[in-house]
């Protein structure tokens, strides 16, 4: 079956499954009911992973190679490279994971029961070949390839917490996945996928009508988890992208995992505990509407996709272009979501009463020191990089004492100019056009000075 003809398959059988699985559902009383720790106000069908896998998985079946997979077992024995075929390794995982799902949707296994079956689906995956190549120490690499399985699939398992936006962001990922592999069965498979969660978007975005349920947020994040070995495991230009590209396609998903993790263990509250202190939750309570929340993640996702592609297509000189502003971007992202009050209780509780405490207090009321050192940081990587965008080659080897000289020069004027100008006597929440223009003129003004003093 043509490529095209699979990817339309999964695309129509998700459109038609998915009220079918919500009729069904509504018969039998499979459904969410309003909780305190969850977002929706009404009873809503379950068991929307159900059309999920089907739209995904079952057209894999015709594309997937399974004789391919007991070959390998020989071929490690003899040392010879031969990785199995994508779609079958991909529709066995997603077969497995989705029952584990299932069974936690009627059942409601505990956290360390979903944990095992992940790890034995994650092992079994590394067995068969598939790594991050990002160690040469294979022990190493197929350890990190086991966790890196097993935390992107409960990351999607957690932003499943709003209307749409597992589904869309797991649409958008695998997109980019297909983009990453190029062309192939792998692509194929990312195609499917996209395509079968724009089907079930349909009925799952707000005001949704159906719930995918632990029976589809853990079938896309290991799909989306096993697709990401492979185009990193293609390798790309530059050693860089090797490690940044995976994480950028899945960056909404890590950041939300990453920040709820750590905010809930400071905090005195277990990981694993339901409540609405994930990264949308918080937008909604900076303001904006669910819609608008997810729509800012929707965004998040694409813009770190394009990203991504960037990466993969450039060289090492210019991939810290892309890095280092996603990450500081990231970061104060963070620093600012952390900062919202979610519960009454006083959050960061672990951090109150230790000996480092007045410190971590002294830093948080003087966020002018922080801004400073961020400010220190970024004029002096942004100088070295227009250096290495300007000149290649022999070229740089030649400019960069000159570089190096006038480096304390271009540090000082920067931070005399926003000193003057005043960038650190408030502390801004919200940015409005007046501070744009303000930070335009002392950039303008740091700029017109550092060539004046490294000139003469």
């Amino acid at each position: 079956m043509p490529s095209y003809a699979i990817i339309a398959l999964s695309f129509l059988l998700s459109v038609g499954l998915t009220p079918l699985v919500r009729k069904v559902a509504a018969r039998y009383g499979w459904l969410a009911y309003p909780r305190r720790d969850r977002w929706h106000s009404g009873p809503t069908a379950l068991m929307g992973g159900i059309a999920i896998y089907a739209a995904s998985a079952l057209p894999l079946i015709r594309v997937a190679d399974f004789g391919s997979m007991w070959p390998h077992v020989h071929s490690e024995i003899t040392g010879q490279s031969d990785i199995p075929s994508v779609p079958a390794v991909l529709f066995i995982g997603m077969t497995l994971l989705f029952a584990l799902g299932l069974i936690d949707d009627f059942r409601h296994l505990k956290p360390h029961t979903k944990l095992v079956g992940q790890i034995l689906v994650a092992s079994m995956t590394a067995f068969l070949g598939f790594r991050l190549q990002w160690f040469e120490s294979l022990t190493l690499d197929t350890l990190v390839t086991i966790v890196w399985i097993v935390g992107i699939t409960n990351a999607f398992n957690l932003i499943d917490n709003m209307d749409g936006l597992c589904a869309g962001i797991g649409a958008i990922a695998a997109a980019y996945s297909a983009m990453l592999l190029g062309g192939g069965p792998g692509a194929v498979a990312a195609w499917g996928l996209c395509a079968a969660l724009a089907g079930f978007l349909i009925y799952n975005f707000n005001p949704a009508t159906i719930f995918m349920g632990d029976s589809g947020s853990l079938v896309i994040g290991y799909a989306l988890s096993l697709l990401s070995l492979r185009y990193a495991a293609a390798g790309t230009q530059n050693l860089l992208s090797t490690y940044a590209v995976p994480v950028m396609v899945l960056l909404v998903p890590i950041f939300d995992t990453t920040l709820v993790t750590l905010i809930r263990l400071l905090s005195g509250r277990k990981a694993s505990s339901g409540g609405r202190d994930h990264t949308s939750h918080r937008l909604v309570l900076m303001g904006l509407s669910e819609k608008g929340a997810v729509a800012f993640l929707y965004g998040t996702g694409v813009v770190s996709g394009l990203s991504a592609l960037f990466l993969s297509r450039t060289d090492t000189l210019s991939s810290p272009a892309v890095i280092v502003p996603s990450a500081v971007a990231i970061l104060l992202m963070g620093i600012y979501l952390a900062q919202i009050r979610v519960y009454p209780e006083k959050e960061f509780s672990v951090l109150r009463g230790h000996a480092y405490t007045p410190i971590l207090v002294e830093l948080t009321y003087k966020k002018q020191i922080l801004l400073v050192l961020l400010d220190f940081c970024l004029v002096a990587f942004c100088y070295y990089l227009s250096y290495r965008l300007r000149f290649g080659g022999l070229e740089f080897s030649y400019y960069f004492k000159a570089f190096l000289r006038s480096l304390p020069a271009v540090i000082g004027c920067k931070l005399a100019a926003f000193f003057i100008i005043g960038i650190y006597r408030n502390i801004w929440r919200f940015m409005s056009t007046s501070d744009v223009f303000v930070y335009l003129k002392a950039s303008v003004l740091g700029s017109l000075l550092s060539v004046v003093v490294v000139t003469f």
